[in-house]
């Protein structure tokens, strides 16, 4: 099992940015990362996902398009989560995951990192 740690959430104005980290415990990252999110009495959704081998692709749910970018470190031990023009509908838990092969659907990851708040004031 691997534990995932997020960080780098906080409260912000729209129109800001922010940029989330989540490592791996030293460990080097999961083929596929990938990053969800949670608001109130909402489903857990997809954001954006990472295969960790060079020249990896990178997936995004539409909203976030053009707006975050998922990346990670040359050593591959942290992902990271740049997001930017954030709105108020961004407002939600947001969670690392880690899985042997990416998909849009939360069941398919293994590992969970325990959330980070991201609070987007209009």
């Amino acid at each position: 099992q691997v534990h995932l740690l997020e960080s780098g959430g906080g409260m912000v104005q729209a129109g800001d940015s922010l940029r989330l980290s989540c490592s791996a415990s030293g460990r080097t990252l999961s083929r596929a990362m990938a990053w969800f999110r949670q608001a109130p009495g909402k489903e857990r959704e997809f954001v954006a996902a990472l295969l960790t081998d060079a020249g990896g692709p990178t997936v995004y749910e539409d909203a976030v398009k053009g707006r975050f970018t998922i990346s990670r470190d040359n050593a591959k031990t942290t992902v990271y989560l740049r997001m930017s023009s954030l709105k108020s509908e961004d407002t939600a838990v947001y969670y690392c995951a880690a899985a042997s092969s990416w998909s849009r659907s939360a069941s398919a990851y293994d590992d969970w990192g325990q959330g980070t708040q991201v609070t987007v004031s209009s």
